[in-house]
């Protein structure tokens, strides 16, 4: 693994000031204050302004309606845009489906999307998980019943992030109840204007919003069907693997663990920790940030962190939420009371930075699937173990 520094070239000086000058006006503190007050993970705004400059899908070509850049830009740029805490959900989710429509969707409906989805104007949202299933997608029990050239779909999906703000959703549905349940399953890109969809916010303890979407006889059109029929494990697969953090990168830029998303929040509270420690004075007269003891375990939350960042695969990303998790604990019982006032009470700590990542870590033990799926994947697909048998699970019978 090569850890040098990567020195820029004049060109890519130039594109970094341009970044950060463009972003500093864009992402207002008014955006930051929408993201506090929805949860939503999204501005309008922002996107569509990303989107006119190729950034939301940087290394397509200008002509497809991407900036083309190279891997040293587009690093560039996707740090500037974590500097600048732009929200991302909705970006991330489209980015992961894109790439199955892309391949998998009627080439007439894919180049009919191509330019708003770079533009910022059409967006996707992913429709997993049903009420009933958790995180075992492919016991989705949402019907999808042909009806000579449409769909007709019934059920529900839980999680869909972003729905409200989408214009499609990257859906899985049974068409073919009598199979096994990974040999019944079609994707979809359906539209979520069409008539029978209702979609109700869902207000989680870290503040987000998700959404629980309802499908009452929706009629989808065959054209918005991805892949063959029963073939949507198959469609599926990619982006969950991208999900899961399989794959490696080739230019040795992008963060080593998938977990680092998770990371940065725990960055920002250390950070935070370390400022409150300077600054305050104990009755003695001595600083926090003089006492051994508070130094030892801070500096055991610094390693958790620095091991989380080095991290690979799916183990990073059990290891990024977990430090979280953990660390975020830690990190308020070190600072007291004070860590627990949230943005905008008097006295919060940096703005309510320890209040937050305490409360949004809580989630990360689920997000794109629970930390016990992850260890499973680790068990079977890393480590080569078999598929775990416990008491009480289902058994086929002939």
């Amino acid at each position: 693994m090569d850890f040098s520094t990567v020195d820029l070239t004049p060109g890519q000086q130039r594109f970094a000031e341009d970044v950060r000058g463009f972003l500093d006006e864009t992402v207002t503190p008014e955006v930051h204050e929408h993201e506090r007050l929805t949860g939503d993970g999204f501005n309008e705004g922002v996107h569509v302004a990303l989107g006119s400059r190729g950034w939301l899908f940087p290394t397509w070509p200008v002509e497809e309606g991407g900036a083309g850049l190279d891997p040293v830009r587009r690093r560039i740029l996707a740090l500037e845009l974590e500097r600048c805490r732009v929200p991302h959900v909705t970006l991330s989710t489209t980015a992961l489906a894109w790439n199955a429509v892309a391949r998998f969707a009627d080439p007439g409906l894919a180049a009919e999307l191509r330019p708003g989805v770079a533009a910022g104007r059409v967006r996707f949202c992913l429709g997993y998980s049903d009420p009933e299933g958790g995180s075992d997608i492919a016991a989705s029990h949402l019907r999808a019943a042909r009806d000579g050239e449409e769909w007709v779909l019934d059920g529900a999906k839980m999680f869909t992030t972003g729905a409200h703000n989408c214009q499609y959703t990257f859906l899985i549905g049974r068409t073919d109840p009598e199979v096994p349940k990974h040999k019944g399953l079609t994707m979809f890109l359906a539209p979520l204007d069409l008539p029978g969809v209702e979609i109700q916010a869902i207000h989680t303890y870290g503040g987000e919003r998700t959404n629980a979407v309802y499908y009452t006889g929706v009629r989808v059109p065959d054209r918005y069907r991805l892949g063959g029929v029963n073939e949507g494990w198959a469609v599926l697969h990619g982006p969950l693997d991208a999900e899961h953090g399989a794959g490696k990168e080739a230019d040795g830029l992008t963060d080593v663990s998938p977990g680092r998303v998770f990371l940065r929040e725990f960055e920002r509270a250390l950070d935070a920790t370390v400022d409150w420690a300077r600054k305050s004075v104990r009755s003695d007269g001595t600083r926090v940030a003089d006492d051994p003891a508070f130094l030892d375990r801070l500096g055991r939350q610094i390693v958790e962190l620095e091991a989380g960042v080095v991290t690979p695969g799916p183990m990073g990303r059990i290891k990024g939420s977990l430090a979280l998790i953990e660390g975020a604990a830690e990190l308020m019982d070190l600072v007291g009371p004070e860590s627990l006032l949230a943005h905008g009470a008097d006295g919060a700590l940096a703005g309510g930075e320890l209040d937050f990542a305490h409360r949004w870590a809580q989630g990360t033990a689920i997000y794109g699937g629970t930390i016990e799926v992850f260890r499973n994947i680790v068990a079977q697909h890393v480590l080569g173990l078999p598929r775990a048998v416990f008491p009480g699970s289902k058994a086929l019978v002939r």
